[in-house]
């Protein structure tokens, strides 16, 4: 797939309307190289005052490559800016990161976690509001080794944002956790972004980015191939809306020709009939013409156990811009970075 898309005038999309002039976060032609292979490959991008940017891909797109070149971690070619300087030269105050791979203490408590690393810095948050915020104020006495995976990733937010940073780095932050936890999660970064606080998301939770990103950026191959609002993008690039039949048979192509013979009688040429692994798919269909869709499931003779319409999402693109090629392609890359970056990517 050889297609570059964006919802945005420029490659790397612009700051909304009413943002500072000069962004937060500003990166053109950036390069980097692993050896032989391009983890990046001349990406722009810029993300203004208080907004979420949602940073999206498959493993090994580039993306903890990008997020180490502008917190100042791995050196890479191009005109990076944070706060208008380099990286490296940005208060490191101003700044809270949470990396996709933290391993602080084990032997520690989280409220000893938190004490420990607001210390590091002049002023920071009190620690008790800190744990409340990410819903560890009733385990904080607790080690962080006998901690579950997802506590265990919640005290590691808490870690990030206790210097109340201007500008905050979320690679994965809620990986591992149950609904409540990511609920409270959410609400924090909702919480810092109306504050103020510039948050760079990234993420494999498609909802997750598509709910708190004011705009988003699509990485393949070290390059940026999408960016925009979340909703301009679905709309662009997310497809039609659908209603799945779940069948008891399985589904031939008679029954799909039938399906869609029925389809067009009653809907047009506009909606399309496919066969799923569970049953039927009928794109196209919007909420008022469901009843015309099961009429022609009736008509054709199929039946189903159950039905379900859904509308595009920002996973629906994220799969139609990514595809099989990258699967073809990205497996180098992904050896690349993981070796780069110390470990599995």
């Amino acid at each position: 797939m050889d297609e570059t898309a964006t919802a945005d005038a420029a490659p790397g999309g612009t700051a909304p309307a009413g943002s500072a002039a000069d962004p937060v976060v500003a990166g053109e032609g950036v390069r980097k190289e692993y050896g032989d292979v391009v983890a990046l490959d001349g990406v722009d991008l810029d993300v203004a005052a208080g907004e979420v940017f949602g940073l999206i891909g498959p493993n090994g797109a580039g993306k903890t490559t990008l997020v180490r070149a502008l917190t100042g971690t791995t050196e890479a070619a191009g005109d990076l800016r944070v706060f208008g300087a380099p990286p490296t030269a940005v208060e490191p105050s101003r700044i809270g990161l949470l990396p996709q791979s933290f391993d602080p203490p084990a032997r520690l408590t989280a409220r000893e976690l938190v004490d420990y690393y607001g210390g590091l810095y002049d002023e920071a948050r009190d620690t008790e509001a800190v744990l409340d915020d990410v819903g560890m104020a009733d385990d904080a006495d607790a080690w962080y080794e006998t901690l579950s995976g997802g506590q265990q990733r919640r005290t590691c937010v808490a870690t990030a944002v206790v210097n109340d940073p201007d500008l905050l780095f979320l690679d994965e932050p809620t990986t591992g956790i149950d609904p409540a936890g990511r609920r409270a999660i959410h609400r924090l970064i909702e919480r810092l972004a109306a504050g103020g606080t510039t948050v760079f998301l990234t993420s494999h939770a498609m909802d997750e980015v598509e709910r708190l990103a004011d705009r988003v950026a699509l990485l393949r191959d070290g390059r940026v191939v999408a960016s925009g609002a979340p909703d301009r993008l679905v709309a662009q690039h997310g497809g039609a809306p659908r209603l799945d039949a779940d069948t008891a048979a399985a589904t031939t192509e008679e029954t799909v020709e039938r399906v869609a013979t029925g389809v067009r009688e009653r809907l047009g040429d506009g909606p399309t009939v496919e066969a799923t692994d569970g049953g039927l798919r009928v794109r196209g269909v919007r909420p008022e013409a469901i009843g015309d869709a099961v009429d022609a499931l009736d008509a054709a003779g199929v039946a189903f156990d159950s039905l379900s319409w859904s509308e595009p999402s920002l996973e629906d693109v994220y799969l139609r811009l990514t595809g099989e090629e990258y699967a073809r392609r990205g497996g180098e890359r992904a050896a690349a970075e993981a070796v780069a970056d110390g470990g599995d990517r």
